[in-house]
């Protein structure tokens, strides 16, 4: 389960502020948000994964209040509860692929970087069709492709939570609607919760809950 309560976060030196008063998501679902632009949704994704801390309200992941973790306990909880699909992949150009995908492991000790990992790093580059381009750099793939690099990053320790940020964003329609078929295998199969930020209103049958955001917060 998911809870957020009486959330209020405002960057600092902006006008933007998000406010929240309850919002829970059941563990075990997929979960899309949409709403216009500037709304805050990435805001939302930050803060349920503890990247960002509200000025006001808790955030109870897990049956831990995320926002009253020391610096150290939410990066080390981010890693094993989280997979998160970022907007812009966050892809190291200096890092190979297989790397890239390998990245959580070399973050901390949390995350061991063993034989087991690395053959579920090819395993889901295959699930993926990037299985060839393990050795390459960044700079040498297409947009979608980078975009599969960063998916397969997210899954690789079989995270209980996957927060996407427009996973199709880059992808074509034949990709795109096989990477959402794969990510919901994917949480069906280890019974996770996706949430996920999306534009595209066509996703949108596959998920078992739409969160509207215009019509569940303040932004003043």
């Amino acid at each position: 389960m998911i809870a957020l309560t009486n959330i209020s976060f405002q960057y600092q030196n902006s006008d933007f502020c998000l406010k929240l008063n309850e919002l829970s998501i059941k563990s075990g679902t997929k979960t899309a948000v949409i709403g216009p632009s500037g709304f805050g949704k990435t805001t939302f994704l930050n803060l349920i994964s503890g990247i960002y801390l509200p000025q006001h309200g808790s955030i109870v992941v897990q049956n831990k209040t995320v926002n009253e973790l020391s610096d150290s306990e939410r990066r080390t909880f981010r890693l094993i509860n989280f997979g998160f699909v970022f907007q812009d992949f966050k892809l190291l150009d200096y890092l190979t692929v297989m790397d890239n995908i390998l990245l959580p492991c070399r973050i901390n000790g949390v995350l061991q970087l063993s034989a087991k990992m690395k053959q579920n790093a090819r395993k889901i580059s295959s699930l993926l069709q990037i299985e060839d381009k393990l050795r390459k750099y960044p700079e040498k793939l297409s947009q979608g492709e980078r975009q599969r690099v960063a998916i397969c990053r997210a899954l690789l320790n079989d995270p209980p939570i996957i927060l996407a940020d427009e996973p199709t964003g880059n992808l074509d329609p034949e990709n795109k609607n096989r990477i959402m078929r794969i990510l919901f295998d994917y949480v069906n199969e280890k019974k996770s919760t996706l949430i996920t930020v999306t534009h595209d209103h066509e996703l949108l049958k596959g998920f078992d809950r739409i969160i509207d955001f215009k019509d569940i917060y303040q932004v003043s």
